[in-house]
């Protein structure tokens, strides 16, 4: 349970980075916030590889920038079922997946895949070698 919490916080910080940095995203209240990160985690778990299944070729023509406008289509589903998300077309909906994917990949360096958060501890070798 705390995995998916920290999981649910991190994409939660994603879209609310994306409402400050993207022009054309707004989400009002903390509950909206919350919501909206708890609807697009059941999108991306779902429907996303569905879509990228279905679209592989046109992916592969285009060396993966495809799926940005996968990222923007699960944004803006995810803004149409909620009243106070609201996105201003096709390109904040792309400047918004890429805001949330990248804040969810530096996030993924501090978590697991459990989800928990790890602390990884360097050793230095003495001058022996051992």
């Amino acid at each position: 349970m705390p995995g998916f919490l920290i999981r649910l916080l991190v994409v939660a910080l994603g879209l609310w980075l994306a409402a400050e940095l993207v022009p054309g995203i707004e989400i009002t209240g903390g509950w909206t916030l919350l919501g909206a990160a708890l609807l697009l985690g059941l999108v991306n778990a779902i429907m996303r590889p569905l879509l990228i299944l279905l679209t592989l070729p046109i992916t592969v023509l285009t060396f993966g920038f495809f799926l940005l406008v996968i990222n923007a289509g699960t944004l803006a589903l995810v803004a149409w079922a909620l009243d106070d998300f609201t996105i201003a077309g096709f390109w904040p909906a792309v400047g918004g997946g890429i805001v949330v994917g990248i804040t969810g990949w530096l996030a993924s360096w501090f978590i697991g895949p459990r989800g928990k958060v790890e602390v990884i501890y360097m050793r230095r070798r003495d001058a022996g070698g051992r």
